[in-house]
Formats: C-alpha cells, sequence, structure tokens
C-alpha cells in the first residue's frame, strides 16, 4: 500500500485528485472529465508491475508529549488494575514503543497507530462518553490512538497532549501522515501548560528523528 501510494502521488497522473491510504487498500478519487475510468486503471496496473524496485524514502519518528493520569487521563487507573499493573508501568510501557501510522480517518488527524504492547490491552468503556476532549490519548482492546478534536468516543482515556494534530487554519492543517512513526513521552502539568501556550503561539515544534529504511 505505502509503495503504491508512493508511485500514484510521484507520478502526478492528471485526473487523481486524492489518494487515501488504509490499511490495506488505497482509495483514489478522480476526476472522470480528465482521465477515463479504464485509462487510468491501465496506468495503475503498469505502475503496480514496477512496486517492488522501489526502495520507500525514510520514515520519521515524531515525539508526543503526554500528561498522563488525573483529571487529563481518568481511566488510567483502571488500565494499570485490569492489566495487574501500576499506573507507572503502564505509563513507561506505553512510552516504549514506536507506533507505525497505517492510516488517519474517522476524525480529521486521527492516527490509527500499530504496535502496542499485549500487556495494556484494555477493552473499551461499556457506556462511551458524550464527549472526549481533543487530544486524549486512549487505548480501545489492542490499539491506542489519540483523538484530534472534541467526539464522542468509547476508549480508555490514560492521558492528553497539550498540541493539536489537526488544525483547519494551517496549509498543512495534519501534524502526522501515514507511513511514518509516533512515540509518546510522558510530562507534568507544568510542562504541559507551558507547550499548550507556545503551541497556541506557534512557537513550539515536535521533536522528528529518522526512523530509517522499512
Amino acid at each position: 500500500v505505502r509503495k503504491m501510494h508512493y508511485c500514484i502521488s510521484k507520478k502526478n497522473i492528471q485526473g487523481i485528485k486524492e489518494i487515501v491510504p488504509t490499511y490495506r487498500s488505497l482509495i483514489i478519487y478522480y476526476n472522470p472529465q480528465k482521465v477515463k475510468h479504464a485509462d487510468l486503471i491501465q496506468k495503475l496496473k503498469e505502475l503496480e508491475n514496477t512496486v517492488t524496485e522501489i526502495i520507500l524514502p525514510l520514515a520519521h519518528v515524531t515525539e508526543i508529549p503526554v500528561l498522563y493520569g488525573g483529571e487529563y487521563g481518568p481511566d488510567l487507573e483502571f488500565v494499570a488494575q485490569h492489566n495487574q499493573l501500576s499506573t507507572e508501568e503502564v505509563v513507561k510501557i506505553h512510552c516504549e514503543k514506536e507506533y507505525f501510522i497505517y492510516m488517519l480517518g474517522f476524525l480529521p488527524g486521527f492516527v490509527y497507530l500499530g504496535g502496542m504492547s499485549e500487556k495494556i490491552i484494555t477493552p473499551r468503556l461499556e457506556k462511551p462518553r458524550l464527549k472526549v476532549i481533543g487530544g486524549s490519548v486512549g487505548i480501545a482492546g489492542g490499539q491506542t490512538g489519540i483523538y484530534p478534536i472534541n467526539s464522542p468516543g468509547g476508549w480508555q482515556i490514560i492521558g492528553r497532549i497539550p498540541i493539536k494534530l489537526f488544525d483547519q487554519k494551517k496549509e498543512s492543517p495534519f501534524l502526522l501522515k501515514s507511513g511514518d512513526y509516533l512515540k509518546f513521552y510522558p510530562i507534568n502539568q507544568k510542562e504541559f501548560k507551558e507547550i499548550e501556550k507556545k503551541f497556541e503561539e506557534d512557537n513550539y515544534k515536535c521533536k522528528v528523528g529518522p526512523y530509517g529504511r522499512i
């Protein structure tokens, strides 16, 4: 999926408006007035025959600060109890992984992450909340993710980030993209407020580093 996405993007095929990668497929939006369906299919098949030769560009890891527990993570204690761990152990385990970003969806900027440890798997809430605050970090089964905006939701909320994953006012509204990685790290309340203020003033950048060819 990633290689095909990369190839199509580089070819700049006339008529293609948008390409959306998912776990196992690509959605291709196109203008039928600019390219015929049969012609587009033929071009895509030709590209598909070359994808095995493609070397993908370097992936990146974006480090995301999280304030865990308390009012920012009301379900952290339940996640710990469910897995017979301390809250400190849950935070440590949650921050150990570099999570692969499979796709964005559901909400603008919501990241579908892969690779969460089985040690902190926790079922969804029996009764979803009517409002989960944007920036909340949650666990649902074997997945972890971040609510980019206020939304109803049934995930176990363990923390919150002080930055926005989606800002429609910006030229590039999404902070993260599929094919890259994300790594959480813990912060305290003072750091949360400081980062939140800097981000609002457009004076804060997440640390981003290379991951390596994958």
